[in-house]
């Protein structure tokens, strides 16, 4: 037991999901908070020393305290950089940080190593999972939130073993801290149960937020067992639906479990409590329970706070053996049973009910364990964590406080849907505005409800946000519509009476919509859609074949590829991939030479997303040649493509295009020619990881914002939409959907691009800005 010891002022700052958000970490922090506030001799909501950064994972947040200073955006990078500053400039002395991959924005989570990079104060994060097998993100990322912190705190020594031996994290670095819970009175089980209706009868309990991995579908088949033995007998599964699944999944698995129950005649044994409970009420349903059974069904987990609460409550609990329930119930303080065998829960489920002394010696082992885990001890022991840190972070010298801060910062328009959506209808995206007002007169196009739906599943993709996929369903639909499955070619222009103008469309349009479908797959937003998207994939797909113009080749080649990123080995998408980037090459060889190495004698539209599909099939294919070939030819359009004197991007202009041994025609340029080489350059940095491509990425979307041949935007900050380009006289004032759509891409991909570097901790060079 810690004796309990007179602190020195000390603020801390909490970075964590916070309550009233439904979430174990939430509950955990309060908590933690609080203990730590009462330690220090304060209120948490009146404290001037303890101060919270709450996560949200919705857009309008939660109705949080006042000790909530702070609210960051889940997936909003900028608003973690912000946070960082936000720390750096307030009189907080150490920062302590939950960490769990999923509260944080970007892959695995990676949006917090930008609040973490830039922090200039000392901090303790906790882990709350540490994964045996991750993959090379998962490590990347934890290898850098360890490398960060001043101290690494742990509530399983299997933690300690894992980071040692899997993620290189020095020992003497790693804190073991158990997992915190209320500090409860060894009392009989019969004392709360007049409360809860179950007066008399024998009670076994499960508690948390409910999800398939949870393995309530065993017990539930041992109950059949257990109650012809013991018809007292009844079973509670305390807890709402998880958030996360209940938005995915809704209530299948909470109804499937209620139809078991059914199946199995149950109904009289098994009780659901579907709410959201109050610690309070939570420690009433934890004192009455007789038995207390955890039946996950994941060996890797390393903490529960469910059974931390019921090991310091005292209760004789049953467990499957993940890793956490093996380093608490051992030395006979609970009883272990092989994941997913109801027959073992029921005869040990029987054996307890049956000897009440074994039960209750398994009750006083546990609850003397669990002395060690009230909030109190804990909460004495991180606040010393924080002192120690304080300690180690001072004996730092200057040089090794500058050598970690590795990741520079760019800030980035925050992606704003707000114009996409008035563009939108319950048809599709409408193809023109004059100035902003959309234009019925021409209709629809699938031209750009295939760009629409990309740029869709890639904000999927990043941000995750709900928002975004009933406009992704609208694209698919009016895609859907625009497939004629009889000629297996999709229609291009639909008027605003939804009628088709044509019979048949360009295969520009359907190499455009086979990417869209290829990129949605890759990144599908559920199953359905997954399915949806597949099925269109594969009904478009050989129509592509017999495409004759290199764009329609480019787009179907990038349509395959993201579509083999889901399923690598779909011999239709690799046998089209194949055909058309060969086809692609040839044409390139036949017509290049060392001036002009350009696969036509003229440089129309989209042209960067010919070497961009040579780039992205010679890594796919992994041929040196075509990607050579793909590389060379960028490189040489964006050397024709820069102005000579300030080295801005001067595209090539669709007033008279530029024609081999010609003049380059420097008006009307258009977005697309910028999107596409951001795309392109992009694709060139992924594969050779150069510095210069990354400079060159953001000289490309730099044009987008001013430094283009009028020195003007053409993005629009007040309307988030894009001008349809620029002329000698300056921007064109109309904000169609093509332009919007290619600022979008744009957009997503540096967002995309900067998510990435600080997965990878890559660092370009300083004279990006």
């Amino acid at each position: 037991m810690i004796h309990e010891r007179i602190f020195k002022t000390i603020r801390v700052s909490f970075v964590s999901t916070y309550l009233p958000r439904r979430c174990g970490i939430a509950t955990f922090t309060y908590d933690l908070v609080n203990w730590v506030a009462e330690i220090l001799g304060e209120s948490s909501v009146e404290s001037s020393l303890l101060q919270i950064l709450a996560i949200n994972d919705t857009p309008t947040g939660y109705k949080y305290g006042p000790e909530v200073r702070f609210e960051i955006r889940e997936q909003q990078k900028l608003d973690y950089r912000e946070a960082a500053d936000f720390l750096n400039i307030s009189q907080t002395d150490i920062v302590c940080v939950q960490h769990e991959f999923g509260i944080y924005g970007g892959k695995n989570g990676s949006y917090l190593l930008t609040l973490l990079g830039n922090l200039k104060k000392p901090v303790v994060t906790s882990l709350h999972t540490v994964l045996q097998n991750p993959s090379p993100d998962e490590a990347r990322v934890l290898k850098q939130v360890c490398n960060y912190s001043t101290l690494v705190v742990v509530q399983a020594q299997k933690a300690v073993e894992l980071l040692t031996n899997v993620y290189g994290v020095p020992r003497e670095k790693i804190v073991f801290i158990y997992h915190g819970a209320p500090d409860v009175p060894f009392l009989d089980p019969a004392y709360y149960k007049d409360q809860f209706q179950v007066e008399g009868r024998r009670v076994i309990l499960t508690f948390g937020l409910l999800s398939p991995n949870k393995g309530i579908e065993f017990v539930i088949e041992a109950m059949a067992k257990v109650v012809a033995e013991f018809p007292d007998v009844v079973y509670i599964v305390l807890g709402a639906t998880h958030p996360n699944v209940k938005l995915h999944w809704g209530e299948a698995y909470r109804l499937s479990l209620e139809r078991l129950v059914k199946e199995k005649k149950l109904t009289e044994h098994v009780i659901f409590h579907n709410r959201f409970v109050s610690p309070e009420e939570l420690i009433k349903f934890l004192i009455m329970s007789d038995i207390y059974v955890t039946p996950y069904l994941a060996k890797e987990q390393i903490v529960s706070g469910t059974l931390t609460y019921a090991v310091a409550c005292g209760k004789a609990i049953i467990s499957t053996p993940y890793w956490y329930a093996e380093e608490l119930l051992a030395d006979q303080r609970g009883i272990l049973v092989p994941f997913r065998d109801s027959d073992a829960l029921a005869k040990k489920i029987s054996f307890l009910l049956e000897d009440e002394t074994e039960r209750n010696r398994l009750r006083k082992r546990a609850y003397q364990f669990g002395r060690q885990m009230i909030w109190r001890e804990v909460a004495t022991t991180y606040t010393e964590t924080f002192e120690r840190a304080l300690k180690i972070y001072g004996q730092m010298g200057m040089p090794a406080l500058v050598r970690r801060r590795v990741i520079p910062q760019f800030s980035l328009p925050e992606v704003r849907l707000n114009y996409l959506k008035l563009l939108t209808d319950n048809t599709g995206i409408i193809q023109h505005t004059i100035f902003t007002i959309p234009n019925r007169f021409h209709g629809y196009c699938t031209d750009d409800n295939a760009r629409a739906a990309l740029v869709a599943a890639m904000n999927w993709h990043l941000f995750k946000d709900t928002d975004i996929i009933p406009l992704l369903h609208t694209y698919l639909s009016f895609l859907h519509h625009a497939f004629d499955e009889e000629k297996r070619w999709f229609r291009n222009f639909m008027s605003y009476e939804r009628n088709w103008m044509e019979e048949v469309g360009s295969e520009d349009c359907h190499g455009r919509a086979l990417w869209a479908l290829g990129t949605t797959v890759e990144y599908a937003t559920d199953e359905k859609i997954l399915a949806f998207a597949t099925r269109m994939f594969e009904q478009a797909l050989e129509t592509c074949e017999s495409f004759t113009a290199p764009r329609p080749w480019a787009y179907s080649i990038l349509g395959c590829i993201t579509y083999l990123r889901r399923f690598g080995g779909a011999s239709d998408a690799r046998r089209c991939a194949e055909i058309l980037t060969h086809r692609l090459m040839e044409l390139f060889s036949a017509n290049c030479s060392n001036e002009w190495p350009w696969c036509e004698d003229i440089l129309t539209y989209d042209n960067a997303r010919l070497p961009q599909a040579l780039i992205v099939a010679g890594q796919w294919l992994k041929d040196d040649k075509i990607l050579e070939q793909g590389l060379h030819s960028l490189n040489w359009l964006l050397q024709i493509q820069t102005d000579p004197h300030d080295h801005h991007l001067s595209l090539i202009g669709n007033q008279g295009w530029f024609p081999r041994g010609g003049k380059k025609a420097q008006f009307d340029q258009q977005p697309i020619e910028a999107a596409a080489l951001v795309d392109a350059c992009y694709e060139a940095y992924s594969v050779t990881q150069q510095k210069e491509w990354f400079n060159k990425i953001y000289r490309c979307f730099n044009w987008f914002l001013g430094e283009n041949d009028v020195h003007q935007p053409v993005y629009d900050f007040t309307t988030m939409g894009c001008h349809d380009g620029i002329h000698s006289s300056g921007v064109n004032q109309n904000q169609g959907a093509e332009s919007t759509l290619a600022w979008l891409a744009a957009l997503h991909r540096m967002h995309e691009l900067n998510q990435e570097n600080i997965l990878y901790g890559t660092e370009p060079s300083s004279n990006v800005s």
